[in-house]
C-alpha cells in the first residue's frame, strides 16, 4: 500500500488511444518527472496537455488526468496518461514511468486499493470485474446495480436483525440486574429467527437463479445416432462446428460451444449418440456422454420425427427426472402433432429457442433483480442460514441463550464477510487475482 503502482489499463492491442494508470503517494511526482512539468498547484479532476520525455528525447504527446486523494478511484493520488494507442509506444511510456521508481501493479491491485481505502465494499469490487466481463445487457445491468451497492442494501436489514437479537441477548446475559432491560425469552427469539431464515432463503433462491443465467446453462444435446444432434448444434451456433453427414455415429467425442438464446447463454455440448454398440471408440464416446448428462443443467432430447423406436423411449425414460426439453427433428419429413418440432438441417430452430426462453423466465427475472452475484456470496449466505438454523434447533431443544449466540454470531460474521467487513487476506488475494492487469 505504500508503493506507487502503474499499469496499462486499456486492452493490449493496437488502437487510437491507450491509457496508463498510476496510483500512490508519488503518482503526481512521477508524472512531473516524465513530462518535465509542475503539477503541484494543479487541482484534482483536471486534464493537462504534455509531452512524455525519455531523458531529453520526446516520446509522445499525451493528456495527463489528475485525481487527488481521496477523490479518486483508489482513494490515493491517481494520474492517468492517455497516449497514442500503438502497442510499442504504450509499453515504452510504461517503462519510462516505472523508471521513476514506480512499481508494476499486480492484477486487480487498483480495485484492491479502492476496497482497502474504503471506496467500495467487497461485493462492489467483485461487480467491477463482473461489469468488465459481462456478455449481455442483463449481466451488465446486474453488475452496475452491484457497483452502486445493491448487495449491501439487500444484506443490511438481515445484518441489523441479527445485531439486534445478539445485542439484546448479550445485555440480558451480562447485565441481568438492570430492571430497564427487557428480558428476552426463547419464545420471543424463535419466531424472529425463523422469519430471518425465510428471508435469506428467498435471497438464496433468487441468487441461484440469477447465477444460472449469468454463468450460462450447461446444456447437453442427447439422442440416438443420426437424429440431427450435430445439425442442431450448428443451427444454434450458426456455424459448422460439428461434422454433419448421413452416416450414423459421426460424433465420437464431445463437441462444445456457447450460444445466446435471447438473454440466455447455453453452454452447449453435442454428444455421441446413445445406442447399443460393440465399437470400442463409440463406447468411449458414449461413456463421455453419460458423464456430461450427469452434470448437465438442461438436456435437449432430440428425436427423429420420421422414425421413432424403442431406443427413443429408453432415452425419454433415462432423462425423465432431468430438467429437459424434448424436441422432434426433421419436421420436413414428418410433423408430430402437439410436440415441439424443428428442422435443424434447414436452420429452422426458432420454436426451440422460444421454448428455452419460456422455460427460464423465472431465472431471467431473478437476474434482473437486486441479488447476490456469485458463488462466494451465495455460499456465505447459505453458511449464515445454516448457522441460524442451528440456533433455532438449540432454542427448540431448550439450550441456554448464551450458547445460542455462538451460532448467531457466526451467521453475523458470514454476512459481514460477504462485503469484506470481516475478510481475510487470502480471500482478498483470491478475488483480486482474477482481475485483468491495470484494473
Amino acid at each position: 500500500m505504500e508503493d506507487t503502482i502503474a499499469a496499462i489499463a486499456t486492452a493490449n492491442a493496437m488502437g487510437a488511444v491507450s491509457m496508463i494508470r498510476i496510483s500512490g503517494e508519488n503518482a503526481i511526482s512521477a508524472a512531473e518527472k516524465i513530462t518535465h512539468k509542475d503539477y503541484s498547484h494543479a487541482a484534482g479532476y483536471t486534464i493537462h496537455f504534455a509531452t512524455v520525455y525519455d531523458g531529453k528525447e520526446p516520446v509522445d504527446e499525451v493528456l495527463v488526468s489528475l485525481f487527488r486523494a481521496p477523490k479518486s478511484y483508489t482513494g490515493e493520488d491517481v494520474v492517468e496518461l492517455s497516449c497514442h494507442g500503438g502497442m510499442y509506444i504504450t509499453r515504452r511510456i510504461l517503462s519510462i514511468v516505472l523508471g521513476t521508481g514506480v512499481r508494476m501493479a499486480r492484477r486487480g491491485e487498483f480495485t484492491e486499493r479502492a476496497f482497502l481505502n474504503g471506496k467500495m465494499d467487497l461485493t462492489q469490487a467483485e461487480a467491477v470485474n463482473d461489469l468488465i466481463r459481462s456478455r449481455d445487457k442483463v449481466n451488465a445491468r446486474s453488475a452496475v446495480h452491484a457497483i452502486k451497492g445493491s448487495v449491501q442494501k439487500l444484506l443490511a436489514p438481515l445484518e441489523e436483525d441479527l445485531t439486534q437479537i445478539i445485542s439484546n441477548i448479550e445485555v440480558n446475559i451480562d447485565y441481568p440486574e438492570y430492571d430497564d432491560v427487557h428480558q428476552l425469552t426463547e419464545e420471543e427469539i424463535l419466531p424472529k429467527a425463523k422469519q430471518w431464515v425465510k428471508q435469506i432463503d428467498q435471497i438464496i433462491e433468487t441468487a441461484q437463479d440469477a447465477v444460472l443465467i449469468k454463468e450460462g446453462i450447461d446444456t447437453v444435446i442427447l439422442g440416438k445416432p443420426n437424429v440431427g444432434k450435430s445439425s442442431l448444434l450448428n443451427a444454434l451456433l450458426e456455424e459448422d462446428k460439428a461434422i454433419v453427414t448421413d452416416v450414423a455415429g459421426t460424433t465420437r467425442d464431445l463437441v462444445e460451444g456457447s450460444v445466446r438464446v435471447g438473454n440466455i447463454t447455453l453452454n452447449l455440448i453435442d454428444t455421441a449418440g446413445l445406442h447399443d454398440s460393440s465399437n470400442k471408440i463409440e463406447q468411449i464416446g458414449m461413456a463421455k456422454t453419460m458423464d456430461a448428462l450427469h452434470k448437465a443443467q438442461l438436456v435437449i432430447v432430440v428425436i427423429d420425427a420420421s422414425r421413432q423406436d424403442a431406443e427413443d423411449e429408453k432415452l425419454l425414460a433415462m432423462t425423465k427426472d432431468k430438467n429437459r426439453i424434448v424436441v422432434y427433428n426433421k419436421k420436413d419429413l414428418q410433423e408430430v402433432p402437439g410436440k415441439l418440432c424443428i428442422c435443424a438441417g434447414r436452420g429452422d430452430v426458432q420454436a426451440l429457442k422460444d421454448a428455452i426462453e419460456t422455460k427460464y423466465e423465472k431465472e431471467l427475472l431473478a437476474a434482473q433483480s437486486d441479488t447476490l452475484n456469485n458463488e462466494r456470496q451465495i455460499g456465505l449466505a447459505i453458511a449464515a442460514r445454516n448457522s441460524v438454523q442451528d440456533a433455532i434447533a438449540s432454542l427448540e431443544a431448550g439450550m441456554e441463550l448464551d450458547l445460542v449466540t455462538i451460532d448467531l454470531q457466526k451467521a453475523w460474521t458470514d454476512l459481514r464477510e460477504m462485503t469484506g467487513k470481516a475478510g481475510r487476506e487470502d480471500l482478498l488475494d483470491e478475488i483480486f487475482s482474477r482481475f485483468c492487469l491495470g484494473k
